[in-house]
């Protein structure tokens, strides 16, 4: 028999649900700019209420532009509420902080999957070419990713969680709430016990029997200490300019570098191109200038046709390389922070320069 204080918690549960589900009807698709649908719960126990005084429900994926290891279905968190956990991880294929923590997530699928775990990894892209899918599935081969990737090119469902962020991990329990959520890397321990502990939960929920492995997948540390920004080739963001105009779209010719080379400043030579997202080099020769305080140096850049550039460190040539795919290359790498002048030369048009980030 019910008591009076538990059906008092159905009814309004389900007046809740109801309401969710009248709004959700008469909503259509969204856009980057709209609002989001919220996952109809699956509350079960008296705490249901008080999860939803603590925690939000997770959104759902919006307009989704394309999936990956979904034997080419749809895909949606809703389906998974009352039955599963779901991990996502907002993360773009260039970003080398995402690319950090792919291994845990990688890790944390094989080791979690036949117990209740799915992860989907959003994928939001920074640049034009990280839209592409083709770009997006040679990503994901690359990084050995076998969970289920969507594509979210209009900012729709990263909108919808209010992310501005990459990467970003938010934990919905099997009730559909968001219990847990964690920026940028690390904290990879506090987020694994996290999932083992929403994983609990499920398999008491649904009476299975077994138990979660409490070990956790180890850390591997990353050595920081970067003292230099972002540094973003194109208009909308290239306010470290140097010796051009920033924040001005179209060719800027005989770009010359001055003798006195400030830090985190940058330069061009030559004959340039400048876009909304990278700047074009249109001369032979070309070359870009920055003086940086960091252990290493990543450039996301591409080419039409390739290009040959010069890597030199300090007066030094570091290396040769055609660069040609628009992806992320680690340029230089050092043991020790330190301050360095950092010169590429570019020996024939076409380099797109997107950005420089240091770790």
């Amino acid at each position: 028999m019910i008591s009076p204080k538990n059906y008092i918690l159905i009814v309004v549960i389900g007046l809740i649900i109801g309401a969710i589900y009248f709004i959700n009807s008469r909503s259509a698709s969204r856009d980057g700019s709209g609002t989001a649908e919220t996952v109809i719960p699956r509350p079960t126990s008296d705490s249901s209420m008080a999860k939803m005084q603590l925690y939000e429900l997770a959104k759902e994926i919006t307009t989704p532009d394309g999936f990956i290891n979904t034997d080419s279905k749809p895909l949606t968190i809703g389906e998974f509420v009352g039955k599963r956990v779901v991990l996502i991880d907002f993360w773009t294929y260039s970003c080398i902080n995402c690319q950090r923590t792919i291994p845990y997530l990688n890790a944390w699928y094989e080791k979690y999957k036949d117990k209740g775990l799915v992860i989907i990894g959003i994928h939001t892209p920074e640049f034009e070419f990280e839209k592409d899918y083709d770009n997006v599935r040679t990503a994901v081969e690359k990084f050995g990713i076998k969970f289920p990737v969507v594509l979210d090119n209009d900012y729709s469902t990263w909108t919808a969680y209010k992310n501005q962020y990459w990467p970003r991990k938010y934990l919905i329990d099997i009730e559909g709430f968001v219990v847990y959520d964690h920026i940028g890397e690390g904290a990879y321990e506090e987020t694994e016990k996290k999932i083992q502990e929403t994983l609990s939960e499920r398999m008491s929920i649904l009476g299975e029997s077994g138990e979660i492995n409490q070990t956790v997948t180890k850390e591997v540390s990353v050595l920081g200490g970067s003292r230099s920004p972002e540094i973003y080739f194109g208009a909308s963001r290239n306010k470290l300019f140097g010796n051009g105009l920033a924040g001005v779209v179209g060719d800027q010719k005989g770009l010359i570098v001055p003798a006195q080379i400030n830090p985190n400043t940058l330069y061009l030579s030559g004959d340039w191109n400048i876009t909304e997202e990278f700047s074009e080099n249109k001369s032979n020769q070309a070359k870009i200038v920055f003086r940086y305080q960091a252990r290493n140096v990543y450039f996301v850049a591409g080419s039409e046709n390739g290009t040959k550039i010069k890597i030199i460190k300090d007066g030094k040539l570091i290396s040769e390389q055609t660069v040609k795919e628009h992806t992320l290359y680690q340029i230089i790498q050092n043991p020790e922070l330190g301050e360095h002048m950092l010169e590429i030369i570019i020996e024939n048009p076409g380099l797109r320069a997107f950005t420089f980030t240091f770790g």
